[in-house]
């Protein structure tokens, strides 16, 4: 998919969220993101497309911002306090380990080239840095309903470039020495675009996340960037003193001498 190509999907997911099914999804995620990020500390902290959602309301770094393909005009930015960018995700404006965390919402879905921006995201962290990343899950109702829509020409979702699992999501993460978290599944009703229908099956989300839980609409995973080679190092003083020698009394030793 060219870029041109992925402009015009995020375009039209952006729209996609205004529908009562978007307004389920973020919710959802809105929440979860919220309790994931409330415990991640340092400095710089970026979200990077969808500004439908504060992806950092919740965390408390000093430095945040909202980056996008585009500068977004929209309602949801007027109570945030980040700073906007435009930029192109492939070739992100800072400096390497210059980031404590990223949160890429539904963005490599779309990406014209999802590795060059995962190693992108990679680049900037700082080590023991953090990466959210969230995405429809193929092997659901609505990923079923999403495949059936390209062979029909009815879609549910939008047109996205690949919709990537889970498992393949990790393994991506793993190549760039990636230390992967636990993952998170949400979303269980069936693709319904009406808010009535939606509404009738919020049942599905409490008997979802107990008995079918790998099967959620959506996921979000999280891993932390790991550098080889680096070992904490203790206090110098502490292996001279294990290496110090044991003092003897003074009149120990007379009282050998005195005894041959």
């Amino acid at each position: 998919m060219d870029s041109a190509a992925s402009g015009k999907s995020i375009i039209a997911f952006d729209s996609w969220l205004q529908t009562p099914a978007g307004d389920y999804v973020r919710a959802w995620e809105q929440a979860c993101l919220d309790r994931l990020t409330v415990d991640i500390f340092g400095y710089n902290a970026i979200q990077i497309g969808m500004p439908h959602i504060d992806a950092l309301a919740a965390n408390r770094m000093p430095n945040k911002w909202l980056a996008d393909t585009r500068l977004p005009s929209s309602p949801y930015l007027a109570s945030s306090a980040r700073a906007v960018l435009a930029l192109d995700f492939s070739e992100l404006p800072f400096a390497s380990q210059s980031l404590d965390l990223v949160i890429l919402p539904h963005v490599l879905e779309f990406a014209a080239e999802p590795h060059q921006v995962l190693r992108e995201v990679e680049r900037v962290l700082i080590p023991e840095g953090r990466v959210i990343i969230c995405g429809f899950n193929p092997a659901s109702l609505w990923g079923a309903r999403h495949a059936v829509g390209r062979l029909s020409g009815s879609h549910f979702l939008p047109q996205a470039g690949e919709l990537i699992s889970m498992p393949r999501m990790k393994d991506w993460l793993k190549l760039l020495n990636m230390s992967v978290g636990h993952g998170y599944f949400g979303c269980y009703a069936p693709p319904c675009k009406t808010e009535h229908w939606l509404q009738r099956y919020a049942f599905m989300d409490r008997a979802g996340a107990r008995w079918w839980p790998y099967l959620g609409a959506t996921y979000i995973v999280q891993a932390i960037k790991r550098v080889k080679g680096m070992r904490l190092i203790g206090p110098a003083w502490t292996r001279q003193s294990a290496k110090a020698p044991v003092a003897v009394p003074v009149t120990n030793k007379r009282r050998e001498q005195q005894d041959g």
